[in-house]
Parts: structure tokens; C-alpha cells; sequence
């Protein structure tokens, strides 16, 4: 799965705003899928629609949905076992559910099927039931907002030629019913800048300027996945 991809994203806001009453599960399955095609779930019974199982660990216990966003070197929102945090970092992107006493782990990939049909199959994983360490919203727009400071401060200094500006569309990542206001404001700025971040260029720069830069936009880019976690965990905050 492109790790620029919204899909966990997606399946997270709306399941958790499912879960808390804000909204069907249809509606919550709908969005999802509209997001990117049929979404099946790979299970000892075969594929299995995403819905489905989903409703299944509903009545199994299912409390909520975390969102995981790693990269190599830093596993944001996973607590292992390892066999789960590979995927998910091959992936870019995963999904905990946590239920009683334990927690299973979704990876996405593309689905691809003839010439015309697209979609998503999850992986299953077992999951650690440890809770990650994840920044609260606050914390994470704070991060958010410094990490902004510091990278236009050190972008400033290595302006390249002049060159086309490519333009940055950012994903639809609107949260669902029932998020904070301040969760709303900070996931759109995230995705803002998460789009930013997929079209810089190095072209015309010095070696000097290009490792400058890389730092300061690892830096923003360690601030947006964090902040694009907390405010898809915001929900769960509320209850």
C-alpha cells in the first residue's frame, strides 16, 4: 500500500465514529470504500467484506481503532510483535483494533483484480495489547507548529533556481462525526502539509542545501504523522 494513502486513516476515523455512536456502520463501510474500492479482509474462512468483520469483533468487544503511521526507525503507534510492525512499516500504514484483553492488527495492499476491479485487502495480524506512546492532540500541535518554525526557518536558507511549482492536493482526510473541533483543524493542517511534503524538490540545490533541507523535512514530516495519529485518536479521548 503508498504510504500516502488515507486508507487506515479513513477506516479509523469512521470506525471509531462508529463506535462511538456518531454514526452506522454502513455508513462508516460506505466511506471506506468510496475512499478506495471494495475493502476485504483475508481471514481462515477466505475474504471476508471488511463490514462483516468488522461487526463481528464489534460483538466480540471492540472498543476502538488505532491509527499507525511508522517508518523505518520509528514505529509510531505500533507496539510490536514484530511480524506486525514489519508489515505495517512495508506498509507505511496500519490499523489496531483493541478488544478485551487483547488487540489484532490490520495491514492494507492493494487489491488488484483483472483490468477493471480495485480495492484493498487487510492482512491480520496479532498485535500487542500494550498501548502505544502517541501524543496527545495538544502535544501533537504543539510539535506540529515548532516543527513548522523550524523548517521555514531552515528553508529559507536554501532557495534554489526558480523552478515550476508543482501544485499539492492534499487527500480528503475530514474527519468523521463526533471529533473535537480542534481535531478537525489539526488533521486538515497535517494533510496540508503531508502534501507539501510529497512534492518538495532538490533539484538546482548545493550538497550543503540538500542535507539541510532533508533534515529540516524529516523533522516536519516526524511532526505530521504524529499529529495526523493523535487527531484520528482524538475521539476515543472523549469517552
Amino acid at each position: 500500500m503508498h504510504p500516502d494513502s488515507p486508507i487506515s486513516a479513513t477506516l479509523v476515523c469512521w470506525g471509531n465514529a462508529w463506535l462511538a455512536g456518531q454514526t452506522g456502520l454502513d455508513q462508516a463501510a460506505d466511506r471506506v470504500e468510496r475512499q478506495a474500492g471494495p475493502q476485504l479482509v483475508a481471514t481462515a474462512a477466505g475474504d471476508v467484506p471488511l463490514r462483516n468483520v468488522l461487526a463481528d469483533l464489534r460483538g466480540d468487544g471492540l472498543a476502538a481503532l488505532r491509527l499507525a503511521l511508522p517508518t523505518a526507525g520509528d514505529p509510531l503507534g505500533l507496539t510490536g510483535p514484530p511480524a506486525f510492525t514489519s508489515a505495517a512499516v512495508d506498509a507505511g500504514q496500519a490499523v489496531t483494533a483493541v478488544l478485551p484483553g487483547r488487540c489484532l492488527g490490520l495491514v492494507p495492499a492493494p487489491d488488484l483484480r483483472g483490468s477493471s476491479y480495485s480495492g484493498v485487502r487487510w492482512s491480520v495480524f496479532e498485535a500487542s495489547a500494550a498501548v502505544p506512546d502517541v501524543p496527545s492532540l495538544a502535544e501533537a500541535e504543539h510539535a506540529l507548529t515548532l516543527a513548522m518554525r523550524a523548517a521555514t526557518d531552515a528553508l529559507l536558507g536554501v532557495e534554489g533556481p526558480a523552478q515550476g511549482h508543482r501544485r499539492a492536493q492534499p487527500p480528503d482526510e475530514g474527519l468523521a462525526p463526533g471529533y473535537p473541533a480542534r481535531a478537525h483543524r489539526v488533521a486538515a493542517l497535517a494533510a496540508r502539509l503531508a502534501a507539501a511534503l510529497r512534492v518538495a524538490d532538490d533539484r538546482g540545490l548545493t550538497s550543503g542545501q540538500i542535507a539541510t533541507r532533508a533534515h529540516a523535512l524529516r523533522d516536519l514530516d516526524r511532526a505530521v504523522r504524529r499529529a495526523r495519529v493523535a487527531a484520528h485518536h482524538a475521539i476515543t479521548e472523549l469517552v
